[in-house]
């Protein structure tokens, strides 16, 4: 595995995700990105994610995402224990977004 090479092929990644405009935008990279079950298992993690912030129990998110518990144990490990904090930056970005809109409405 060449550590530097996978470092500059996250860099652009990264690069390209921040260019992104719009929703849009943004579902047409990843579905020419990603494969189906990429995209689920990416945004089951985040509405995992989403569920824990909000203190909803597991087996309650269990029924709604269908995720496993062992998936819900390694979101929550991230979150509260060796995670980078992006799942709360993009929850406040997500609910000031939200609450933006319904501003404009």
């Amino acid at each position: 595995m060449n550590t530097k090479n996978d470092e500059e092929n996250l860099e652009y990644l990264f690069r390209a995700i921040t260019s992104i405009k719009n929703v849009e935008e943004c579902r047409r990279f990843f579905e020419d990105l990603c494969t189906v079950p990429e995209l689920n298992a990416m945004s089951r993690r985040l509405m995992v994610a989403k569920l824990l912030s909000e203190n909803v129990v597991y087996s309650e998110i269990v029924s709604r995402t269908g995720t496993s518990t062992a998936t819900i144990s390694r979101v929550n490990r991230s979150m509260n224990y060796n995670g980078n904090s992006g799942y709360p930056i993009i929850f406040e970005r997500l609910r000031s977004e939200k609450n933006k809109d319904e501003m404009e409405d």
